[in-house]
């Protein structure tokens, strides 16, 4: 397991994203705090995110490659378009989904929705980059306090990353959910 900085990231930048792309399993840093993400059209890898965590079920959340994604593969209310304007920023959107093989099906066991975000930070970059939705989810096992350095990251996770994206330490919250599946819900965090 390799720790890169961003002028790493900057240098090596068509392997990391060629390994993102193959299911690689990383740590990197957003707007808010740091997740632990892969391909999301992999399962095998969102399934071993979901090992990683010892979270079986709940949805994960994707950074999406592009509001054209977004606006391709989720569908769209009147009241969710004020919000995707407000990407990229500290928010999840939880938006219908419009085509079902827009992630592997263990991203959102059973639903018909999913969580989106596009970060303000360099990461969307690379995402957009790699052209495909890449899982997003706190660093920590279910119910544990979330990574902020690299000093707390939970060593079973470590063990399961192939790799790190570290930028120092992130002093941040997690995005604020909104669900756009009914009536407009803001949850707090």
């Amino acid at each position: 397991m390799r720790v890169l900085n961003a002028d790493e990231l900057k240098i090596e930048k068509d392997a990391i994203i060629g390994s993102i792309i193959d299911g690689a399993i990383f740590v990197y840093p957003t707007d808010t705090i740091y997740g632990i993400g892969c391909n999301a059209l992999i399962s095998k890898s969102v399934k071993n995110i979901r090992q990683l965590k010892g979270r079986a079920a709940n949805p994960f959340s994707v950074i999406a490659p592009s509001i054209d994604w977004i606006k391709e593969n989720c569908l769209i209310a009147e009241e969710a378009e004020e919000w995707l304007d407000k990407l990229p920023g500290p928010y999840t959107l939880i938006l219908k989904i419009k085509n079902s093989k827009c992630v592997a099906k263990d991203v959102n066991p059973g639903l018909s929705t999913l969580g989106v975000r596009i970060p303000r930070h360099w990461i969307s970059k690379i995402v957009a980059d790699a052209e495909i939705p890449v899982v997003t989810t706190s660093v920590n096992r279910s119910g544990q306090n979330y990574m902020t350095s690299l000093e707390d990251l939970d060593s079973a996770v470590k063990k399961g990353v192939d790799f790190i994206i570290y930028e120092g330490s992130k002093e941040g919250k997690p995005s604020k959910i909104v669900n756009l599946t009914g009536a407009v819900e803001v949850i707090g965090r």
